[in-house]
């Protein structure tokens, strides 16, 4: 039984949310704040956490970030405000999906049910979320400014796309990613469109990289499969 935790400073929220993830077979404990999140948290890990953004004390966000920073336990955030800018922040501080309030339970239910799949069917992360510096291959990528450093010690600037899909091939290297995950990667982490077309944003990534079209070194083919990222990587935090 899949365990959602559910942080939420409105009771009646709180306890509607309750009744009805327990009554479609999920596990659920609920808590008001931050110091009851972490508490719940530390008392049983759940498998999911539905955090709300705006709340007395630590805020959500600040929350959301914090969680990511300790696990890679998939969060869906909550807000009364539907703004981009919200959703956006949101998604950067590391989480995995975004519904604004009012909302049905029935909405949240699916989404829980699609982030928690999704969750699964990828290989396991790496986990470089409190990471500063990612090497690999003589390339260093620094966290904070986003900047690529090539082996020559040259700055390649990365749209933000670009950058979103690297850390996804870090995260998951030696492993043959699909298009399939790798469009669901992009859009857990991304909130504004982009374009599906995994393989040209692959192809923009290579030329950041100066791989050779036909030979790539880095980030190689597999027929029939997807890419693999085909590089030792090192993590600083």
């Amino acid at each position: 039984m899949d365990h959602v935790l559910v942080v939420d400073d409105d009771a009646e929220i709180r306890s509607l949310l309750r009744a009805y993830l327990e009554k479609n077979g999920y596990r659920v404990t609920a808590a008001g704040d931050g110091k009851a999140m972490w508490a719940a948290f530390d008392e049983a890990r759940p498998d999911l956490v539905v955090l709300d953004v705006m709340m007395p004390g630590v805020d959500g966000l600040t929350l959301c970030r914090d969680v990511r920073a300790r696990s890679a336990i998939p969060i869906i955030m909550l807000t009364a405000r539907g703004e981009e800018t919200d959703r956006i922040v949101g998604l950067e501080m590391g989480a995995d999906d975004y519904l604004a309030k009012p909302f049905s339970p029935r909405e949240l239910l699916a989404r829980i049910k699609s982030v928690l799949r999704r969750a699964r069917t990828l290989p396991d992360n790496l986990q470089p979320e409190a990471a500063r510096q990612i090497k690999f291959s003589g390339w260093t990528l620094d966290i904070a400014t986003r900047n690529l450093l090539s082996p020559a010690g040259v700055v390649v600037a990365l749209s933000g796309t670009e950058f979103k899909l690297l850390r996804i091939f870090l995260a998951h290297a030696n492993r043959v990613l699909n298009r399939d995950q790798l469009i669901d990667l992009m859009l857990a982490r991304d909130a504004s469109p982009f374009d599906r077309s995994i393989d040209v944003q692959v192809s923009r990534l290579r030329h950041r990289l100066d791989e050779d079209a036909k030979e790539p070194a880095i980030i190689k083919t597999v027929r029939g499969e997807g890419y693999v990222f085909a590089a030792v990587v090192e993590v600083s935090t």
